[in-house]
């Protein structure tokens, strides 16, 4: 993996590991069906001013794949991880989104999108080890909410992982940003009818309509978009790296805006997570060095 997609990854992962921070501010005021499509809603048309900017065309005829792959990608994980909020604080959210790397590769494998390797491997259990150290998991009443809430970040995950491959195969037939707008609309659109029905429940407060802003301009519609531009060059399981270092970003955040205490296990889990995402992308700062000095020898 060339270095400059490395840290376009890196800066995805500050992006999202925002967005579990925006999701409890805004989630418990607005209702997740309310959060959801709003989110989704604000992504698409800024997705969409700029297809007219850039004089794209919608992709139509692919609205079918497009479909699908907003449900897997957008609608459901959205809804999930929004109701899921409601129960499980950010951190515990972030940690259990690691998981779609697990079923990225699987996925990615038996689509041969990419190959399993014991290297891909090890890298899944250094970020598990390092995000677990970030998170700092404290106890947590076990409850029947609790668990069903965890469960829905897993599926949540679960949609993550397996619809990254198929997107890679969307890039033989579409541009990244028309994929990117077109499942935005097609999430839009399926996640209406939850919010019209939750809609008086819901408090637009100043805050939480601020977190919508920033969540759909930037963590959803640019850095989706962002994020299927490098997609196209590196393998699948490499674009899932990031996951890994939203806790890490996420617990830094909150340190700099909420006041939260660091801990030692983020500099520990820190340096965990950054190896799990070289070892998955194949990324090795020194390369070029090393092949330099052997040109040279």
């Amino acid at each position: 993996m060339q270095t400059r997609h490395f840290g376009q990854l890196v800066a995805l992962s500050a992006l999202w590991g925002a967005s579990f921070m925006l999701i409890r501010i805004a989630s418990p005021v607005l209702g997740p069906n309310v959060l959801a499509v709003m989110r989704v809603g604000a992504a698409a048309i800024t997705l969409a001013i700029l297809m007219r900017m850039l004089r794209h065309r919608w992709p139509k005829g692919h609205w079918r794949e497009l479909a699908l792959l907003g449900l897997l990608s957008v609608a459901l994980p959205f809804l999930l991880f929004a109701w899921a909020a409601l129960q499980l604080p950010a951190g515990y959210s972030a940690l259990l989104n690691s998981t779609a790397v697990i079923f990225g590769i699987f996925a990615s494998a038996w689509l041969k999108e990419d190959t399993l390797t014991a290297r891909k491997v090890l890298g899944c259990l250094c970020g598990f080890a390092g995000v677990a150290l970030i998170v700092g998991l404290g106890p947590v009443e076990p409850s029947t909410q609790v668990t069903v809430a965890a469960l829905a970040c897993v599926a949540a995950s679960g949609c993550y992982g397996t619809s990254t491959p198929l997107m890679k195969r969307a890039l033989t037939r579409m541009q990244p940003l028309e994929i990117a707008a077109g499942i935005h609309l097609a999430s839009t659109l399926m996640l209406i009818p939850g919010a019209v029905w939750s809609w008086p429940q819901a408090h637009f407060t100043p805050a939480a309509l601020a977190a919508i802003a920033v969540m759909g301009v930037v963590t959803s519609g640019l850095a989706y978009w962002a994020h299927i531009r490098i997609l196209a060059h590196v393998t699948p399981v490499a674009a899932m790296s990031p996951v890994f270092m939203v806790p890490l970003f996420g617990v830094t955040w909150g340190h700099l805006f909420l006041g939260e205490k660091l801990g030692a296990g983020i500099f520990m889990g820190g340096t965990l997570v950054l190896l799990a995402s070289a070892l998955i992308t194949g990324f090795n700062p020194w390369q070029k060095w090393l092949d330099y000095v052997d040109a040279k020898v």
